[in-house]
């Protein structure tokens, strides 16, 4: 079932029973088999899935892709119904931002800062704008967020920690293609030739940490070990490369406890995003 007002979501939920457990996936649609994941996920954890879809104006700055992001929501309504999904709610931007609207959600400190904080200043405050709001009108018992954006998921449990939530913040392991790429709405943009060169990324971060596994723990020598084997590549360009600690976010020096590395890249007008978890050796 697909709809579109809040009221009728709310009204269809409260008329189950009141014991079901309710997961939801919120995406901005143009789904693919990572998106598809997370859905079969919570169909399997739960007696009841909402899948939302809506691409979200709040996140985007004036000169990122909001217009031209990928939309096609018949197509995603069958492939979300065909791996479980119960209900695809699909609001208007009217209908989740109104006349006059001026409450925002903003997760402040360190971990919001850095990454993609840093060249995207406003964008998580529209992404936990949204979220809270799809947790107050949905009401789950889990949601679930792929690995792949690492400071959204961050971002998201410090919120519902920090705001009392009582929901259940699910993780999900990145989805990839058969040769390594992490799958993304935006590889829709990648020319054949920049699919190819943004193979880099995926391997770049699998021989950095073999290097770490090996006894390296200088994070600035695997950063730039990185940032070598990207720049080699004609079509990239660093946004950024870090490692961080793996709950606060902040960057480390040495790797002497569980850590991240992440990194975004643009090939072209896709901003790609990956990351690699450190675990103690």
């Amino acid at each position: 079932m697909i709809i579109s007002k809040v009221a009728d979501l709310r009204q269809e939920l409260k008329s189950k029973d009141p014991g079901a457990k309710v997961g939801l996936v919120p995406t901005m649609g143009y789904l693919h088999r990572g998106h598809l994941s997370l859905i079969e996920r919570a169909r399997a954890e739960n007696d009841i899935v909402v899948l939302s879809i809506f691409v979200n104006p709040t996140q985007f700055a004036p000169n990122e892709d909001f217009d031209s992001y990928p939309r096609d929501l018949e197509k995603d309504c069958k492939l979300a119904y065909q791996s479980g999904a119960n209900y695809i709610f699909a609001p208007s931007d009217k209908e989740m931002y109104g006349a006059n609207y001026s409450t925002y959600v903003n997760v402040d400190g360190n971990i919001s800062r850095g990454l993609c904080g840093k060249s995207r200043p406003n964008h998580f405050r529209g992404v936990t704008t949204i979220v809270s709001k799809l947790f107050n009108i949905v009401n789950p018992s889990n949601a679930y967020f792929g690995m792949k954006d690492a400071q959204q998921l961050s971002i998201i449990n410090r919120m519902v920690k920090d705001l009392n939530y009582n929901i259940n913040i699910v993780p999900c392991p990145i989805v990839r293609d058969e040769n390594g790429l992490a799958l993304s709405s935006r590889n829709a943009y990648l020319t054949d030739e920049a699919k190819k060169q943004a193979l880099i990324l995926s391997r770049s971060l699998k021989e950095a940490k073999t290097l770490y596994l090996e006894g390296e723990n200088n994070a600035q020598e695997l950063k730039r070990y990185i940032r070598g084997k990207i720049n080699s590549m004609s079509l990239a360009k660093i946004d950024y490369v870090e490692i961080v600690d793996q709950e606060t976010l902040e960057n480390i020096d040495y790797i002497n406890r569980p850590s991240i590395i992440a990194l975004a890249v643009y090939f072209g007008k896709s901003r790609l995003l990956d990351n690699i978890v450190l675990e103690d050796k």
